[in-house]
């Protein structure tokens, strides 16, 4: 069964209520291509109205910036996975690097969020990735490694095979610097043979592992070439319709 072809866009702390809707309607009522599943990720407050927005759109889905590591409880502020579900999220982004180092968010507790997810039917996008000074110093792949193997390798096959994955090269996000094309596939490359390793062939060849590192319009179809790069996870490129929609015409 080949890999689906996904586009994320996560819109972050970004557009007000009216601006959501309007990108959403813009995305919904243009040309898509059908191979590709596009995803939007909007401030959680979008989550009911853009679900409403997207029934029985084909390829087009609404996903969750985070959620809570518990089912409820006195929280202030914090989101769980069943208020989403119930708002009509189908999907969630865990362990993003801004969570990881604004919040404190661990592997441990990042694999507590991912199991809440899939206990309430929510498709986890779990996201890991290297600072500058790993990058530099060259111990990329292990420190990559480690993040999975502290968190989404500790789940039984049937529930890691749910979940979408993405690199996100952290000296990549936000500055205007991108992974060359040979950097992001050496990682997915290594990120599939491990999930060899720790599972097995039919799982990793299944398993959609997504760039997420400035990826736009520009580099998008050199990105999308690379053998096991499944597509992308999309900052800034996702605010806008025309920009998401030629990334994912990429492909």
């Amino acid at each position: 069964m080949p890999r689906k072809k996904i586009v994320a866009g996560n819109w972050k702390m970004n557009k007000t209520y009216e601006e959501g809707l309007a990108l959403v309607s813009a995305l919904k009522n243009a040309s898509r291509p059908e191979s590709v599943w596009m995803i939007v990720t909007p401030p959680a407050l979008l989550t009911r109205e853009v679900s409403s927005m997207l029934k029985e759109q084909n390829q087009l889905s609404v996903a969750a910036q985070n959620c809570h590591q518990e089912t409820s409880g006195a929280y202030t502020g914090e989101i769980s996975a069943p208020m989403l579900r119930a708002a009509g999220a189908e999907l969630v982004i865990i362990g993003h690097s801004e969570r990881r180092q604004y919040f404190g968010e661990d592997n441990a507790l990042l694999l507590s969020k991912v199991r809440q997810a899939l206990a309430h039917d929510l498709q986890p996008i779990f996201c890991m990735g290297e600072p500058l000074e790993i990058r530099e110093a060259g111990t990329h792949l292990e420190y990559v490694k480690n993040q999975l193997e502290k968190s989404v390798f500790q789940l039984a096959e049937s529930d890691f095979k749910k979940i979408i994955l993405a690199y996100e090269p952290i000296w990549a996000i936000g500055t205007g610097k991108t992974a060359q094309p040979e950097q992001a596939q050496e990682m997915h490359q290594a990120i599939r043979s491990w999930i060899v390793e720790k599972y097995n062939t039919e799982t990793a060849n299944d398993t959609s592992i997504l760039y997420g590192g400035s990826c736009k319009p520009a580099n998008a179809k050199d990105l999308f070439s690379l053998p096991d790069v499944d597509g992308g996870l999309i900052g800034g490129a996702s605010l806008k319709a025309d920009d998401f929609l030629a990334i994912a015409h990429s492909f």
